[in-house]
């Protein structure tokens, strides 16, 4: 089996020039799929609000959520590095809440690191957490859980003020000791400036090729949620089209009776049947 992947892994790549690959995950199967394909490391999202559950937003995830989901996929995957994130409300009230809540997220998935939202204002809450042990993934730009305060998903950074801010994000995460940054939804020349100026990796969405890595959703790329189609995603198969098919053509042969057929069905002894009449 290859190496185990960790956020050592990450530096040395990131230093070698190396671009690495992140998507989401959110069961065991897909986790096992992706790690047999390589992925170096795979994401349990807070979008599992919107594509697992049926949110319009990632607000209502909850802790218990992404420990649930989040432990599925630790189970499906032997080598990825495997992030879960911190679900809206379970780091912001207090240092205390975030480093209880980023060790019980921890202790109960298995997972190798956790992920939150926040730059500058988020520093002291990555310094706890990492000072309790725990590998942090800092997440700045365009940031879902603050969606109500941007107005909706809008591109981040577009502005002066805004890009500096960006920047001065990524520093205060970096000296806060985040092992990576997802930079999201903000201009490629921005994100290319905050990559510049940080050691750590950073993996963009919506940011540019210039990052360290990428992340998509995996339900984006295989064409399986259709609710909305960010601009930065690439449909690398339509797999919601062959699902539906699949599916239609089980409910025809079911209605039809030619499912189940004889190859399908258990068999019993003639003689023992006719004890029972």
């Amino acid at each position: 089996m290859a190496k185990k992947v960790t956020v050592t892994t990450l530096q040395q790549m990131k230093d070698a020039g190396e671009k690495i690959t992140m998507l989401t995950a959110y069961d065991y199967s897909t986790a096992k799929l992706e790690d047999e394909a390589g992925v170096d490391t795979i994401l349990v999202g807070d979008s599992l609000g919107n594509v697992m559950l049926g949110y319009e937003n990632t607000i209502p995830v909850t802790v218990d959520n992404m420990i649930t989901y989040g432990g599925s996929v630790v189970r499906g995957a032997k080598r990825a590095l495997v992030v879960v994130d911190m679900p809206f409300m379970s780091y912001q009230a207090s240092v205390y809440d975030a480093v209880v809540n980023a060790g019980r997220i921890m202790k109960e998935t298995g997972c190798d690191a956790v992920k939150l939202e926040g730059g500058v204002k988020m520093a002291p809450v990555i310094d706890a957490i990492t000072n309790a042990s725990i590998p942090v993934i800092a997440h700045i730009g365009l940031t879902p859980q603050s969606i109500n305060i941007f107005g909706g998903h809008k591109v981040q950074g577009k502005t002066e003020a805004a890009a500096k801010q960006l920047i001065e994000d990524a520093k205060a995460v970096e000296a806060a000791g985040a092992s990576a940054i997802v930079i999201e939804g903000v201009p490629a020349p921005i994100a290319k400036l905050a990559t510049q100026a940080v050691h750590i990796p950073t993996i963009g969405i919506g940011a540019g090729s210039d990052c360290d890595g990428q992340v998509l959703v995996y339900q984006d790329v295989l064409g399986m949620f259709t609710d909305f189609t960010p601009k930065f995603v690439k449909r690398y198969a339509d797999c919601g089209t062959i699902m539906r098919a699949a599916f239609a053509d089980y409910i025809k042969e079911v209605k039809e009776v030619s499912f189940p057929e004889e190859k399908h069905c258990y068999t019993i002894a003639e003689d023992v049947i006719e004890k029972l009449y």
